[in-house]
């Protein structure tokens, strides 16, 4: 009897650990009770009792009918206030875009094969073409230096850009710009922000949201017949006014407004909108031709025939229209692309100014929304990306051809410890990067992935370039055209506040509207609720309730057997990887759902506790890109330190988070007890170990093969210039000579090599055949390679009054200096 019931439960809890929850609860008991009837009922009336009462629950609880009319309608009651409401605003954010993978990672078992049977998609012959050319002839253009003196892109460089089709990289080719997809807009953003931050900045502003994307997907026929070619070809120079003093990343608070009234446009007097607007830190608002302006619209006279407060709407403002004040600069942190502020007094604009015509009047917030789900996950992660390609470079070159205590910097443990997570995550970073580009190519928008783009590509960033800066040390701190990091370092902040804040993005959006778009009943939940849709409420609740057993019971099984029992869709290096996140995706949405059903609605103002859930769905997406391309680039030999470096990183991160959420839960018994379930102390995860950070960063410094993966959009500056390309030439030269090196030491060492000086003893080694004169001469050449590529730059510090000098010559200097001595005239003639 006994091992009846064991058994029973055992197929319970199966059925429930591969998603089968209503066999869970009904077929189970129904073997045991033919399994009792079979075996002889000796208490007859015991065995009729459970009968009835199995019978009973499977009337109310299986047979929606009944259960509708007998739980569902007062549970909707007893629940309501507990479900989080919505404001309109909430609303339209969460309906836009779309949800993709991040759906799966939500749910606790992820379609492992569905996402590696997704094809990423590639550039196309002319968008390679777009990359290998116009983009290499823009990069080569681009000195950040000479950017940096002169405040703005060289006026050569403006044209180029304009002539090659930059401003119009996402217009179509029938509106004269270049069409390209996604991914190729990406890989063209990475190469640029490789060679110049401004440079990525100008070519980024016009190709994500703003008029042109606005157009493209609401823009009239005649509005984009009108724009677009002038907008491609570079004649409208455009920018995007959202941001103002009172609204930043709460843009539903501004004051910009609109009032639709009869005014004179152009001498001819109609229908239009009078506006007023205070905008701040609008890029390329300075040179703007063409702006793109959000702000709230009223019809106080009812012309337009509806309501008086219409809402939040966008239109399209020529700059050159009176009341319009643009040209003004801010600094952001010394970083000279254009950028400032611009307002408006009672600029008249016609109602066909509103983008979309009168038609799209109140819906500027959902046409927002809906672009950034998609363009976030491009423009910054692009920038990110190129920031860490060029950084893997740079620093692996630096890290061989500098040395100390004789030996290269990058060979110490204290400079691997640095090195490894530049090599690793910009492996993830280009991973998600690709990813993402290439789901949007598919058609997807999908928004929650694009704010974890967003936010963990350019903490990313920051992560990997102050890494840098502590492995260049001065070099990197003195600022010039040889410096490599340093004007990248003066900007980090600006991609983690621009475009919503970090701190926005982790602690309210990514979660906020993962748990309830990504989540595969909450927002069918939210809404019947509000709707009062009995019949939608019953089914999503109840396969809600089921969703939650199965996940606890696979939670708990994954995690005490370590994630053995869980799902690989491969062989290989990446196995253990994929069972261990099937094993962290479990235990994510046991914790999301026992967060959002002890918390309720006032989960969203438990910050601290959805930033670290976003963090652990940003880290199973991440770890879940790296995976994909790893196996789609075919399991490359050279790609496996990076892999593992990029996965025991994400796992490690994942678990942080979600025994932080346990640590902080307030259901303190119900934390205790999911920890024990989830986290028992031989399933933790420890982060990548130090032999492994060793592997990633001597990979880095000795591998060709995996220095050109971690850098496949670079852009390599002219042989001679300063920089990038004197380390990796320098690089080159030290490489080819180590062996020589290695036969001098060794002779030194044996004592067959003697002398008083480097120089003499180069010589001694050719002359007792250590060493041949070739080789001898590459020593000396690598030498004077190496000398030259760690310079830093100094300029001419002329006239400090503070300047110390010899006491001597400050006595000479100060009588040379000293004014003639005043005489006062007395009209009598001095000789």
């Amino acid at each position: 009897m006994t091992l009846t019931v064991l058994v029973l439960l055992g197929l319970s809890l199966l059925l429930l650990h591969v998603g089968r929850a209503l066999l869970a609860w009904t077929v189970p008991p129904l073997l045991g009770l033919a399994l009792w009837a079979l075996a002889g009922i000796e208490t007859v009336g015991w065995f009729w009792a459970l009968a009835g009462t199995y019978a009973l629950c499977l009337a109310v609880f299986a047979l929606p009918f009944t259960r509708r009319v007998l739980i569902t309608r007062r549970l909707m009651k007893l629940l309501a206030p507990i479900f989080p409401t919505m404001s309109e605003t909430e609303r339209i954010a969460l309906e836009a875009g779309s949800v993709w993978w991040d759906a799966d990672l939500f749910s606790g078992k992820p379609r492992w094969q569905r996402l590696l049977d997704f094809q990423v998609s590639e550039l196309n012959a002319r968008e390679r073409e777009f990359l290998d050319g116009p983009t290499e002839q823009l990069c080569g253009m681009l000195d950040d230096w000479d950017i940096h003196q002169r405040q703005d892109l060289s006026g050569e460089t403006w044209a180029f850009m304009k002539e090659a089709g930059f401003f119009g990289m996402i217009i179509p080719p029938e509106y004269g710009g270049q069409g390209l997809s996604a991914q190729a807009c990406s890989a063209v953003l990475t190469k640029i922000s490789t060679r110049s931050v401004p440079g990525a900045v100008t070519v980024m502003v016009p190709n994500s949201l703003g008029p042109a994307e606005l157009l493209l997907h609401y823009g009239t026929e005649e509005q984009k017949d009108h724009f677009l070619p002038r907008l491609a070809s570079g004649e409208e120079m455009p920018c995007f006014a959202l941001t103002e003093p009172g609204a930043g990343s709460d843009a539903g608070s501004m004051q910009s407004s609109g009032v639709v009234c009869r005014g004179t446009y152009k001498g001819e007097e109609l229908l239009g909108i009078r506006l007023n607007w205070n905008k701040r830190y609008i890029t390329l608002s300075s040179v703007a031709t063409l702006l793109g302006l959000a702000f709230k619209l009223r019809d106080p006279d009812g012309l337009l025939g509806g309501k008086e407060n219409l809402g939040i709407t966008c239109a399209l403002v020529p700059t050159d229209s009176p009341g319009v004040e643009i040209g003004m600069r801010h600094d952001p942190l010394g970083v000279p692309f254009i950028n400032g502020p611009t307002k408006g007094r009672d600029v008249f604009v016609p109602l066909d100014a509103i983008i979309g015509g009168v038609e799209r009047a109140g819906q500027g917030w959902r046409m927002l929304m809906d672009c950034l789900s998609a363009g976030r996950g491009i423009s910054l992660p692009g920038m990110a990306c190129g920031a860490a390609q060029a950084l893997s470079r740079g620093i692996s070159a630096y890290g061989n051809i500098r040395e100390q205590f004789g030996m290269p910097i990058g060979r110490f443990e204290g400079v691997e410890e640095k090195l490894a997570p530049i090599g690793g995550m910009g492996y993830l970073m280009n991973a998600a990067r690709t990813l993402t580009a290439g789901a949007i190519d598919a058609g997807q928008k999908p928004a929650v992935i694009s704010a974890i783009m967003k936010a963990y590509l350019t903490e990313g960033m920051r992560q990997v370039v102050i890494n840098g800066m502590d492995v260049m040390g001065g070099a990197g701190i003195s600022l010039g055209p040889r410096n490599t990091l340093g004007l990248g370092y003066q900007g980090l902040p600006i991609s983690i506040t621009v475009e919503g804040a970090n701190i926005l993005t982790r602690s309210m959006i990514i979660f906020g509207q993962g748990a309830i778009r990504c989540h595969p009943f909450a927002l069918d939940e939210i809404q019947s609720i509000q709707s009062k849709d009995v019949k939608r409420f019953d089914e999503a609740f109840f396969g809600h309730i089921g969703l939650v057993c199965s996940n606890v019971v696979r939670g708990t099984v994954l995690g005490w057997t370590r994630g053995l029992l869980a799902s690989s869709p491969v062989n290989g290096p990446a196995a253990p990887y994929f069972r261990g996140l099937d094993r962290l995706s479990a235990a994510y949405a046991v914790c999301a759902e026992v967060s959002m059903m002890t918390l309720g609605g006032s989960l969203k103002f438990r910050e601290k506790l959805t930033g670290r859930l976003a963090d652990g769905l940003a880290w199973l997406y991440l770890g879940s890109a790296a995976l994909k391309r790893f196996e789609d680039g075919g399991r490359n030999e050279v790609e496996v330190p990076f892999l593992r470096w990029s996965m025991e990183t994400a796992l490690f991160e994942i678990q942080s988070a979600l025994l932080g959420v346990l640590d902080n839960l307030p259901n303190r018994p119900l934390a205790h007890l999911l920890r024990l379930h989830l986290f028992p102390i031989w399933s933790r995860h420890g982060g990548p170990s130090d032999r492994l950070g060793g592997q990633v960063s001597r990979a880095m410094l000795s591998n060709a093969e995996a220095r050109e993966m971690l850098s496949r959009e670079l852009f390599m500056p002219d042989e001679g210039r300063p920089g990038l390309a004197a380390l990796e030439k320098a690089l080159h030269i030290v490489m080819a000579a180590s062996e020589a090196r290695k036969k001098l030491k060794q002779g030194v060492r044996d004592k067959v090599v003697c002398g008083p000086s480097k120089e003499a003893r180069l010589d001694a080694a050719v002359e007792v055949g250590v060493l041949t004169a070739a080789e001898r001469d590459l020593i000396r050449l690598a030498a004077q390679t190496r000398d030259e590529a760690i310079q830093v730059d100094a300029f001419e510090f002329p006239g400090h009054p503070l300047r110390v000098v010899p006491a001597e010559a400050a006595l000479t200097e100060s009588a040379a200096s000293a004014p003639e001595p005043e005489v006062e005239s007395t009209g009598v003639d001095a000789g």
